[in-house]
């Protein structure tokens, strides 16, 4: 039996692995739970599940939530208390599915610790990329991509020999706002950003594909995943989003995972690996899908996507300094301080004050995420 830890249990990925989990009970256990202060669902979790360890990240939702539910199973606190569980010896499988930067040291120490992880998290890589993949081939350790869209290239690379592959094509849904120009985004309301057409996803990540960062970041993480160039990493608006990626090789020919939009498939993919497990998805009739269509995405109206490929190729800190800039100005549009216009234009800023640096050690990302989420708190300032 395959022994669980989920990162960010009580978020969007961390709750369909539990689904999912709860389907194949003879097959997986959840032996740790970490969140962020929703403790009324990771309440409920640790009943349903009863875990051996458990971490809440804001400490005083730790100390609730250990009143409510005694000694056991041990509750930790804050980022010591995530990186105990990340680590905890009596696990095989990590499911690294925080929020943001703040997965990245947890992961990191799930790895040092020989855990498998299944990566949701795209910050990871994104920041610290060249970090991770080092730490995982010294430790030994699979990292096996959670993302819809890695996920499927993952699996269409299954049996092909890479040195025949040409490109890979990530789809977009593209968001809420597709076909929309600049000026129709001045004035959209936080409802129509949050109003996804086709996911159910936390607030971050849902105003992340409205901008189109969230494809951005996923270009990174491609590139760390895959060991590509960014000119042999593609996006296309696909806003059926059946088609969950695609592969092209040297011949012409192309490969593509399709199914119906649910995060369950590619999370029980990672699970169970190199297996798959039943009914996971429901099926798609094809006979019932009229089309799918394809575009270019707009980086004229949304240059997010188009920052990430810049970031990507300065290379360093930079990526780091995106990210950092997108979440500091994420979270000030989801407090009403500045608008959803300009959350592009305070992460070009940010990143054309920084002067990319090497990163060989994890201090150089750390620093970089510091200095960016001030310096974009100073242009937001100003507006």
């Amino acid at each position: 039996m395959k022994r669980i830890v989920i990162l960010g249990s009580t978020g969007s990925i961390g709750r369909s692995a539990l689904e999912v989990i709860s389907r194949h009970s003879e097959r997986f256990r959840v032996v740790g739970l970490a969140a962020g202060s929703n403790i009324d669902l990771l309440g409920e979790q640790m009943k349903a599940f009863s875990p051996e360890i458990v971490a809440v990240s804001d400490e005083g939702a730790a100390l609730e939530l250990k009143r409510r539910t005694g000694r056991k199973p041990e509750i930790y606190a804050g980022e010591d208390g995530i990186k105990t569980v990340a680590a905890y010896k009596d696990s095989d499988f990590v499911l690294s599915a925080m929020v943001g930067f703040s997965g990245l040291i947890p992961t990191l120490h799930a790895i040092r610790a020989g855990k498998t992880i299944g990566l949701a998290n795209k910050e990871t890589l994104v920041t610290a990329g060249d970090i991770i993949r080092r730490e995982a081939e010294f430790s030994g350790v699979p990292i096996l991509p959670v993302d819809s869209e890695h996920s499927a290239i993952f699996q269409c690379m299954k049996g092909q020999n890479a040195k025949y592959l040409r490109r890979i094509i990530l789809t977009a849904s593209g968001g809420p706002f597709i076909g929309k120009k600049a000026d129709e985004l001045k004035d959209v309301s936080m409802a129509d950003v949050l109003k996804h057409p086709k996911w159910k996803m936390g607030k971050k990540i849902t105003v992340d594909s409205a901008t189109l960062m969230n494809k951005g970041l996923e270009v990174i993480e491609a590139f760390h995943f895959f060991g590509l160039p960014a000119e042999k990493i593609e996006v296309l608006v696909h806003p059926q989003c059946l088609v969950h990626s695609l592969v092209e090789f040297t011949d012409g020919t192309l490969l593509a995972q399709i199914s119906l939009p649910d995060m369950k498939g590619p999370i029980a993919y990672a699970l169970a690996h190199p297996e798959r497990l039943d009914d996971t998805v429901a099926p798609l009739e094809l006979d019932v899908v009229e089309k799918l269509t394809f575009q270019r995405p707009d980086t004229d109206s949304f240059p997010c996507l188009w920052h990430a490929y810049e970031a990507l190729k300065e290379g360093g800190t930079m990526p780091a300094v995106l990210n950092a800039a997108n979440e500091v100005t994420v979270n000030a549009f989801l407090e009403g301080r500045i608008s959803f216009h300009g959350i592009p234009g305070i992460i070009e800023k940010t990143m054309h004050s920084h002067k990319s640096g090497q990163v060989n050690e994890l201090e150089a990302v750390l620093e970089a995420d510091r200095w960016a989420r001030g310096k974009a708190a100073e242009y937001i300032k100003k507006l």
